[in-house]
């Protein structure tokens, strides 16, 4: 049989075009897998635990208004809530026991003064690091701080979270070695709070107290107190003259401020030891 060269023609289009639907064939099916596939890498993300396990375990001492809202803006921070303690469920700290709660969790503790001092030795047991906003225990802080030591993990004690209140200390601190050298000025702490609040004076104006100390101020610092309605926090401390007087002061808008400041200290004291306070994480101890 003879082809013709209109034939051979026709037979190369008919190969050409069968070859150019085999890839495309081919191709569509390369597409399709891919399509597939990346479905199924969709599907299993949002079905997978992954996102969830990128998130660090934390537990809640302390069921208030601090606690509450730390419980709110945790996922913020990278935290998923694995437990929530309060007094009716964790008495002398007995909740707080070996294979109840994931390893790695960090701990923060708004409770009250009794229960740190139930608390803290217990998640030292653990291993669990810990961040402590509960203020009125400092008179048991040696015997806190040997069993942390002991235990190996890391600790962050803070009266107050705030970036800005730990600040507003060094600006104190810096005030107080001026006002030092002259005797004719006096110096005085005013701290303002809601009347739910336990502890008077605060934890913070006694820090403040330490910082004009530390600035220097060697004389008698009067310190006073208010409890009344819903105020977050105010600290104002003066210096007063023959002539004038200074004052500085720090007003807390709304307590969200602190539960962030404590989240970034969890988060901080992830994989540390030790005792340590809100400047060491913001970095103001230089």
């Amino acid at each position: 049989m003879r082809l013709t060269t209109a034939d051979t023609e026709s037979t190369e289009k008919v190969t050409r075009h069968a070859a150019s639907e085999s890839r495309w064939t081919a191709s569509a099916i390369s597409v399709a897998s891919v399509v597939d596939s990346l479905r199924d890498v969709r599907f299993s993300v949002v079905k997978s635990p992954r996102a969830r396990l990128m998130f660090s375990p934390l537990l809640i001492v302390g069921d208030g208004r601090m606690g509450r809202l730390v419980a709110a803006l945790a996922p913020e921070h990278g935290f998923e809530v694995a437990g929530r303690l309060t007094h009716e469920n964790n008495t002398g700290g007995h909740a707080l026991v070996a294979g109840r709660w994931p390893d790695g969790t960090v701990a923060i503790d708004f409770s009250t003064a009794d229960a740190v001092a139930d608390n803290l030795p217990r998640l030292a047991r653990l291993g669990f690091n810990a961040v402590v906003g509960t203020t009125g225990w400092q008179g048991r802080e040696a015997e806190l701080r040997r069993v942390v030591g002991g235990a190996g993990i890391g600790v962050v004690v803070a009266p107050n979270f705030s970036l800005g209140v730990n600040v507003f200390e060094a600006i104190v601190a810096h005030a107080a070695a001026r006002f030092a050298p002259h005797a004719e000025y006096g110096a005085w702490i005013h701290e303002l709070h809601h009347a739910a609040k336990r502890d008077a004076p605060s934890g913070t104006a006694l820090a403040l107290r330490s910082a004009l100390a530390h600035g220097g101020y060697a004389r008698a610092v009067d310190v006073a107190s208010t409890r009344a309605g819903s105020i977050p926090g105010t600290h104002t401390v003066g210096f007063d003259g023959p002539a004038e007087t200074i004052t500085l002061t720090h007003e807390a808008r709304d307590r969200a401020t602190f539960a962030r400041g404590a989240l970034v200290a969890a988060r901080w004291v992830i994989g540390r030891r030790g005792w340590f306070t809100m400047k060491d994480v913001l970095g103001l101890t230089g």
